[in-house]
C-alpha cells in the first residue's frame, strides 16, 4: 500500500462530516489510513481535529495517543510547509479497537455539533495567507507536542492541549478566526499548566531531598 490519499471536495458541515465517517466505520478494528481516506476534502485539518476527539474525553482507547498524537504533529507540519504529508506504515496501517473509538467519537460529535453552531468567517486576519496558515500549522504542532507529553494520569493534561487542536483546526476549515484566537488561548492554558505542573513536582522532589539530607 503507498502513503498516496485522493480527497473528494466537500462542504458539509463538520459535524455531518464527522457522522459520516462514523457511520462508515466497520468491523472489529479501523486504522488511521482508513479514517483519512473517508475524511473528503476538508481534510488534513479535519483529521487532526477528529484526531483530538478522543483525548477530550475520559476515556482510554489502546494504541490512540501515539497513533492519534503522531500524526497530529505530521500533518501540522506539513500544513505548515505546505505539503502533502508523509506518515509512517505503522501510524497508519496500526489497528484501533472500533469498539473503544467509535463511542469516543460519538460523544465527540456532540462537541462538535454544538461548536458547529457557532462557526463562522469572521477575523479573517487570523486565517488568511500562506504566512498566517503556516503559523497555525506551527500552533497545532505545538499542542500536538503538548498532547504527547507523558502525563495520561494528570488531570486536563490532554484535555487542555486537544481543545486547542480541535479550535485551530476547526477555526482554520471554518476561517473563523475568533476560534483559532480560542485555540492559541488554550495552548498557553495549556503551558502555564505544565509549568505549574513541572513546578510543583521539582518543589516536592527538593521537599524530600531536604528530609532525607
Amino acid at each position: 500500500m503507498n502513503n498516496a490519499f485522493h480527497f473528494q471536495d466537500t462542504s458539509s458541515s463538520l459535524s455531518g462530516t464527522l457522522r459520516r465517517l462514523i457511520d462508515g466505520i466497520r468491523g472489529q478494528s479501523v486504522t488511521l489510513r482508513d479514517l483519512m481516506e473517508a475524511v473528503g476534502e476538508q481534510g488534513l485539518l479535519l483529521v487532526c481535529a477528529i484526531a483530538s476527539l478522543p483525548f477530550l474525553i475520559p476515556v482510554s482507547i489502546p494504541g490512540v495517543s501515539t497513533v492519534f498524537g503522531a500524526a497530529i504533529i505530521l500533518i501540522s507540519v506539513a500544513i505548515t510547509l505546505n505539503r502533502l504529508p508523509w506518515l509512517p506504515t505503522r501510524i497508519l496501517d496500526r489497528k484501533l479497537d472500533t469498539n473503544k473509538l467509535v463511542p469516543a467519537l460519538e460523544k465527540g460529535l456532540g462537541i462538535v455539533s454544538r461548536l458547529d453552531r457557532f462557526l463562522k468567517p469572521r477575523l479573517s486576519a487570523l486565517t488568511a495567507g500562506g504566512v498566517t496558515n503556516r503559523i497555525n500549522g506551527l500552533a497545532i504542532a505545538a499542542a500536538g507536542v503538548l498532547l504527547m507529553f507523558p502525563l495520561g494520569l494528570v488531570p486536563f493534561s490532554n484535555t487542555l492541549p486537544g481543545i486547542a487542536i480541535l479550535l485551530l483546526s476547526t477555526g482554520m476549515i471554518q476561517r473563523d478566526g475568533l476560534i483559532v484566537l480560542g485555540g492559541y488561548v488554550f495552548i498557553a492554558i495549556t503551558v502555564i499548566y505544565f509549568a505549574v505542573l513541572g513546578y510543583m513536582a521539582y518543589s516536592a522532589g527538593q521537599g524530600l531531598m531536604g528530609l532525607m539530607g
